[in-house]
C-alpha cells in the first residue's frame, strides 16, 4: 500500500471515530472530507475532461440552455484532421551518424537499398507477372474497341411518344427535348433508329442509319427518310488524295 493510500485510510478512520453518533456519511462525502482533512498531503487523483475534436463529421456546438444557438459550427475555415491522425514523414538517414542504425531501415543490400528509381509497378521479379497470367475478356469488357457503341440509338417507338405530324427528328431535336441525354463519347456519335414500336405519324427523320425494319415502317407509314452523312475516318492515304487533288 503506498504511502497516500494509508494516509487517506488514516484520515477517514479518524473522521468516522469522530463523527460517531451523528448521521453516517456517504463513501463520497467521507473521500472528500478524508482529503480535506489531510491537506496538501493526499491529493486525489481527477481524470482530465475529453476535449472534444477540432473539427469532425458533426457539428461541435457548446450550448448553455435549451433553445440557445450554437455557438460554433463547422465551417470550411475550422475543418481540421483529428489530433494524431497526420504525422510527418520520417526523414530516412544514410548512415551511423543519421542515429537510424547502419542500414537506416533500407536493408543490407539489393535494389530497394540502393538510390535511384526503385521496382516498376506490377513486376514480380521476373516471373509471369499477374496483369499478364489473368484471362482478357474481348470487347469493351477487355479494353478494345470493337465492343463500344458506334451509334446513339433511338427507336420508333420513342419517336411516335414525343413528336407529332411534321415535325423533324434529328439528333439535335432529341437533344433539345431531352430524349437523348448525351455526355463524354456519345457527344461525337451518329445517330442510329432502331425498328422497336410503330409510328403512326408522318414525320421527316434525319439519321446516319436505319435498320432494316425502321426504314420498312417508316416508309410504310408515309415518313420522309433522310440519310446524313457521317464523318469520314482519316487515314493518311486519303488525306494525301485530298491534299494532291486540291493543289
Amino acid at each position: 500500500m503506498t504511502s497516500s493510500a494509508q494516509v487517506r485510510l488514516k484520515a477517514s478512520r479518524v473522521l468516522r471515530m469522530d463523527m460517531e453518533g451523528t448521521q453516517r456519511l456517504t463513501r463520497t462525502q467521507m473521500r472528500t472530507s478524508a482529503s480535506e482533512f489531510c491537506g496538501k498531503r493526499v491529493q486525489m487523483r481527477t481524470c482530465r475532461p475529453m476535449q472534444a475534436p477540432r473539427a469532425t463529421a458533426s457539428v461541435v456546438a457548446e450550448t448553455q440552455g435549451e433553445g440557445q444557438e450554437e455557438s460554433e459550427r463547422l465551417r470550411l475555415n475550422n475543418l481540421s484532421p483529428w489530433p494524431g491522425s497526420r504525422r510527418k514523414a520520417k526523414r530516412k538517414g544514410r548512415g551511423h551518424a543519421a542515429g537510424q542504425g547502419a542500414s537506416c531501415g533500407f536493408g543490407m543490400r539489393g535494389q530497394k537499398s540502393r538510390s535511384g528509381p526503385g521496382v516498376r509497378p506490377g513486376f514480380e521479379g521476373g516471373q509471369m507477372p499477374l496483369y499478364r497470367r489473368v484471362p482478357k475478356l474481348k470487347g469493351i469488357a477487355g479494353g478494345m474497341s470493337a465492343g463500344k457503341d458506334k451509334f446513339v440509338n433511338i427507336n420508333l417507338k420513342d419517336i411516335a411518344e414525343n413528336f407529332e405530324a411534321g415535325s423533324e427528328v434529328s439528333l439535335e431535336s432529341l437533344q433539345a427535348k431531352r430524349i437523348l441525354s448525351l455526355s463524354g463519347r456519345e457527344k461525337n456519335l451518329p445517330l442510329k433508329v432502331l425498328g422497336d414500336g410503330e409510328v403512326a405519324v408522318q414525320v421527316t427523320v434525319k439519321a446516319a442509319a436505319f435498320s432494316k425494319s425502321a426504314k420498312e415502317k417508316l416508309e410504310a407509314a408515309g415518313c420522309t427518310v433522310e440519310l446524313v452523312p457521317m464523318k469520314e475516318k482519316w487515314t493518311r492515304k486519303a488525306h494525301e488524295a485530298r491534299m494532291a487533288a486540291s493543289s
